[in-house]
């Protein structure tokens, strides 16, 4: 009998062992990547991102949706960066409902944002512009295709990160006012403005900047198990850089793209770099910030000189970047529930009657619009479901954030998140435009008037950011 027992437990002990070695994850990572061209095939487009109405007929660079896949044995993961403006949260849920159909990665597990560059077509109504319905309906497929095709190229792969910096071309834009020359809006909801965007060089009111900004320039990046390059995805807070002309532009987040490519075959040799490498930039919390430093003569720039310095800095870290043939991956989304801006019945008649009133009932300036906002708002829902991630890579953490995040917010989500190296990723799959913290709110100023770009309770960003913490402390 005791015999009979030994051989049991043995037994037993071995299956239990073995169960447990079944239910481990299999330790390999692999990597995939593809940009698939997004550039529109029906021209004119509308073009969304000023305040009035615009329409291009003509490319000046192509855009793309640039695809990274990621898989730990368990976890499977995408990452898809889009040349465009913004995107509705109705249209980025239906792209990862025909994504997860496709390819099988579950919805919840695709971080889908934009660039926020001002000259691609319009996937939404947006201050004056409307959607170009031929776009949006053309999109989907595209983006797909994409996705589809970086799970395809899925192979054995390593993984790091790095962070590195670029003071030169990021500044906050908004500057406290002296009191009574701030740019006010009749139909903001807002009084008093104190705050401005962009108040020029030679403005004598000016006083001093609202926040800082996030100068650092954080740098994902993807090799094959020989150690060709497969990606770099990239994040720094800046908000866009125009474009000259009316055409279509991927802005400087293409020529950082391009560039980064560029500079590692430089270092590595160009026989060395795939053609397939796919570089990425993504928009940071960039909300209060852009390229001119008011505070200073004016500097000559244009977006192929921040794409080039901004992918410097990112190859100064590049180098020296330690890889890992296997990391952990996770990701959570939440969908939490806030309360939206809506006019009051008796702005909403000022409004009215201000359209009314217009000579040829055409929209031409800032308060028109402002107008025509606050009666499509009048009817608004009370609250909006707004979707948050995080995402763990190893030890980096990435947060998505939907909408126009401020400096200030990005640097204390790094601050409190557990994660080192963390960085925030905005615009990302849903747009509620500009997300301010409350105090900013008090400031006034154009990104905190009452319209589509900027429609959540005042008390918003302080529940977002907590939420998100609390989201990376969780995949800790």
């Amino acid at each position: 009998m005791k015999h009979s027992s030994i051989i049991c437990l043995v037994i037993s002990t071995a299956l239990c062992f073995s169960s447990f070695a079944a239910d481990e994850p299999v330790k390999r990572f692999q990597a995939g990547a593809f940009a698939v061209d997004i550039t529109p095939v029906k021209l004119p487009v509308l073009v969304n991102g000023g305040f009035l109405p615009r329409s291009v007929d003509a490319v000046g660079d192509p855009l793309h949706a640039r695809c990274l896949v990621l898989d730990d044995g368990k976890e499977r993961i995408a990452l898809v960066v889009i040349d465009s403006c913004v995107i509705p949260v109705t249209l980025a849920d239906e792209i990862k409902r025909l994504i997860e159909s496709e390819t099988k990665i579950r919805r919840d597990r695709i971080m889908m944002s934009t660039t926020h560059c001002h000259s691609a077509p319009s996937l939404t109504f947006l201050l004056g512009t409307p959607a170009d319905d031929d776009y949006v309906a053309y999109l989907p497929k595209k983006i797909v295709e994409g996705v589809a095709a970086a799970v395809k190229n899925l192979a054995p792969a390593k993984i790091g990160w790095a962070v590195g910096n670029d003071s030169n071309n990021v500044y906050c834009r908004r500057f406290l006012m002296r009191e009574g020359t701030a740019q006010t809006n009749l139909f903001s909801g807002k009084t008093n403005d104190r705050a401005q965007m962009n108040p020029g060089h030679a403005n004598p009111n000016k006083i001093v900047r609202t926040g800082p900004v996030d100068t650092a320039v954080s740098v994902l990046s993807v090799v094959s198990a020989d150690d060709k390059p497969i990606a770099v995805f990239a994040n720094y807070s800046l908000h866009y850089v125009g474009v000259s002309g009316n055409v279509l532009s991927a802005d400087y987040f293409a020529v950082f793209a391009a560039r980064i490519k560029d500079k590692i075959a430089e270092k590595i040799g160009a026989d060395n770099v795939p053609d397939s490498f796919l570089g990425v930039m993504s928009n940071g919390t960039s909300g209060d910030a852009n390229c001119v430093d008011f505070l200073n003569p004016n500097r000559k720039f244009d977006y192929k000189s921040v794409g080039d310095e901004v992918a410097q800095a990112a190859m100064d870290v590049w180098t020296n970047i330690q890889y890992f043939d296997w990391v952990p991956l996770g990701m959570v989304e939440k969908r939490i529930t806030v309360k939206n801006r809506v006019p009051a019945p008796e702005e909403v008649q000022a409004a009215k009657a201000h359209i009314v009133a217009l000579p040829d009932g055409k929209i031409k300036t800032g308060n028109d619009v402002y107008a025509q906002s606050t009666i499509m708002m009048e009817n608004w829902a009370k609250t909006s479901e707004v979707p948050l991630q995080a995402i763990r890579i190893g030890e980096l953490g990435i947060t998505a954030l939907p909408g126009e995040i401020y400096g200030i917010t990005g640097l204390e989500i790094k601050a409190r998140s557990p994660f080192y190296p963390t960085f925030n990723i905005s615009m990302a799959n849903a747009y509620f435009g500009y997300i301010p913290p409350e105090e900013q709110h008090r400031l006034g100023g154009y990104n905190t008037w009452r319209t589509q770009t900027s429609c959540l309770e005042v008390d918003t960003e302080a529940v977002i950011r907590q939420t998100v913490v609390d989201m990376l402390k969780e995949l800790r």
